[in-house]
């Protein structure tokens, strides 16, 4: 957990009430280290410290609450963090993969003197039980490892669905991914299972870059030598990428991304900026290149559609997962974790419990 602003976590013993109406308890297996979590302990996204982090998990459903019919004990699950409501004005127009309302467990989980977390993102997943809202749960295949199965809850499913989802990749198209960490490469995977022709890696870690390759990228651009918005260009006839993927959170690369799309093109940022960032660009050029400049917010997923489909896509071979994790570690070693990704040594690093 983090106890305070920037810093290292510490392992505590916590207490998790019975699930209450509307609850699961949840038996953790895996939880892969995510940037947000670093995002929580930096006080990125909020100051409500102390924070429970991990959210990219996958378990087995122990208990649930009065009234929970979604779930049953034994059920194998990836945890997520768009419980659908189903009744905020989202799901209402029936659009429930942008619901506004998703729910969380109502009871909270404290440290043995009665303080209060705050799970990240709802869930906090670094712990041998986690006690979540049961629309967090989604049942999948329990044959498929709970260290790939996890990565579905957060990263992967943002690459993933910011390419398929927010960015309407199809057949033939020519896409550029800006960023090659997790969240990139699988903008990269996702692509490629949509049939896009080309797809080219931006990054400047040519370690990356490489291994963007493994991941179905065509072609590669290292932004530190090589003018990415003119490579773009010059790989696709001049014209740009018919979508452009940002998954920095950066402006400066943000700019990039909105000059190397094609005319009509699409732009989707889904890398996070920090609350401080400001972008400028030339308002005739927004006008004139026509298209879409889009914010892909969880890739834009319906977890209850799509983690079971990308689960049987991992299962046939076709979306490899395990590509994904770079080393599997104990809940001791998280924050060393931490410093690996800061370092970009690793795509993630998956915390075993089970």
């Amino acid at each position: 957990m983090a106890r305070a602003k920037g810093e290292p976590v510490t392992i505590e013993n916590i207490v998790v009430p019975d699930p209450g109406p509307g609850e699961a308890i949840v038996k953790i297996q895996a939880c892969g280290v995510c940037h947000t979590d670093l995002h929580y302990r930096e006080g990125g996204i909020n100051d409500e410290f102390p924070f429970l982090l991990g959210h990219e998990a996958a378990g087995t459903v122990e208990a649930v609450g009065e009234g929970v019919t979604n779930v049953a004990p034994g059920d194998y699950v990836i945890l997520n963090w768009r419980a659908v409501c189903g009744n905020c004005r989202a799901c209402l127009k029936g659009k429930p993969q942008y619901c506004f309302s998703t729910h969380n467990a109502a009871q909270k989980m404290t440290l043995e003197d009665g303080t209060e977390l705050s799970p990240a993102l709802g869930i906090g997943a670094f712990i041998e039980k986690t006690l979540v809202h049961s629309g967090q749960c989604t049942p999948v295949d329990p044959s498929a490892p709970a260290t790939a199965a996890g990565l579905l809850g957060c990263g992967v499913m943002a690459g993933i669905g910011a390419a398929i989802n927010t960015g309407g990749v199809g057949r033939g198209d020519s896409v550029a991914v800006f960023g090659c960490g997790g969240v990139g490469d699988a903008a990269i995977a996702g692509a490629h299972l949509a049939g896009a022709s080309k797809i080219i890696a931006v990054d400047l870690d040519d370690q990356k870059l490489e291994w963007a390759k493994d991941f179905g990228a065509t072609h590669t651009c290292n932004a530190g030598t090589t003018d990415p918005v003119e490579y773009i260009r010059s790989v696709t006839d001049g014209n740009g990428a018919d979508v452009c993927i940002e998954a920095v959170g950066n402006p400066k690369v943000y700019e990039q991304a909105f000059f190397a799309r094609d005319l009509a093109g699409t732009v989707v940022l889904v890398g996070v900026p920090n609350p401080e960032m400001k972008i400028e660009l030339p308002f005739i050029e927004v006008f004139g290149r026509g298209g879409a400049l889009k914010s892909s917010w969880y890739g834009d997923c319906l977890p209850s559609r799509d983690f079971p489909m990308l689960i049987d896509l991992y299962q046939q071979g076709r979306l490899d997962l395990d590509r994904f994790v770079s080393e599997t570690i104990s809940i001791d070693d998280v924050e060393a974790a931490f410093h690996k990704m800061e370092a970009g040594d690793v795509l993630r690093s998956v915390v075993v419990l089970d």
